[in-house]
């Protein structure tokens, strides 16, 4: 006895639900993707004369270990898009008062800079607010 063979390409209905499904989830993923961006860094030579002078803090005390206009780790975590998170790395909220702690305190491999003058520390941070 013979079975009957069975149609198997999909009717026009399921093939526009196919597509429809595929372009959905497309979508869903391109969102998703672009929620994880972060904005670029303001262009340095738009910044003010205090941004300026916290990027010079930056470059002296912070470059070493920390990228500031790329993602990705050197030593310590990038700091692009730092205030435009929630949370610092560290899982600490990301405010002044935090960061500026952890920049005279250091924390786990990050050593203090306890002798930054407060001016210079607040340049800093008004410099990385524009990352």
């Amino acid at each position: 006895m013979q079975v009957p063979r069975r149609n198997s390409s999909p009717n026009p209905h399921q093939k526009r639900m196919r597509a429809v499904h595929y372009s959905l989830l497309l979508t869903l993923y391109s969102l998703l993707l672009g929620c994880r961006s972060t904005p670029p860094p303001t262009p340095l030579d738009q910044l003010n004369a205090q941004q300026m002078h916290g990027h010079q803090v930056f470059e002296a005390h912070c470059a070493m270990c920390h990228y500031d206009r790329t993602e990705g780790p050197l030593h310590g975590p990038s700091l692009r898009g730092v205030y435009k998170k929630q949370y610092l790395p560290s899982g600490a909220p990301a405010t002044d008062e935090r960061v500026t702690a952890t920049i005279q305190h250091g924390r786990n491999l990050m050593p203090a800079q306890p002798n930054l003058d407060p001016q210079d520390i607040d340049d800093l941070l008004a410099y990385l607010h524009t990352l």
